[in-house]
């Protein structure tokens, strides 16, 4: 499968946001600086990823593809479904995972920019998107 690797580094983040929030949230108070020092570095780590993403996109932007954000994160240019639907099963298990524990763990909102992070990755780097349809030439007002 194209993007193996993007879906189990976003599982795994998934898998070591929630092995620290969940615990605090139900009274393990000893693990509140562990968590957030979790959630802030899947938080730098997402910045990163979000970075290559951007990038990825441009590229291919400049090449003459129609890339849209809706389309690039979500409908991900049509990737593989098996890629699609890894990704967005974890980025919706983080969204609950965070739900669940935000009350304890307010850092953990930003660990959900790491799976959203590699969702657009995937978009950027195995979606097809259809080419960017030419402008018309708009008439000089003098």
């Amino acid at each position: 499968m194209p993007g193996r690797l993007l879906v189990i580094f976003s599982w795994l983040s998934v898998g070591i946001f929630s092995i620290t929030a969940i615990p605090l949230a139900l009274g393990a108070s000893e693990l509140e600086t562990v968590a957030v020092v979790v959630a802030l570095g899947l938080f730098l780590l997402s910045l990163f990823v979000w970075t290559i993403a951007f990038v990825v996109a441009l590229q291919r932007s400049a090449n003459g593809e129609d890339l849209a954000v809706a389309s690039l994160f979500f409908t991900m240019g049509n990737a593989p479904k098996l890629l699609r639907h890894n990704l967005l099963a974890a980025l919706a298990i983080s969204l609950a995972v965070v739900a669940g524990t935000a009350a304890a763990d307010p850092f953990g909102i930003l660990a959900l920019m790491l799976p959203l992070g590699f969702l657009g990755l995937a978009g950027a780097r195995y979606g097809n998107f259809p080419p960017r349809a030419a402008k018309a030439a708009r008439p000089r007002m003098d």
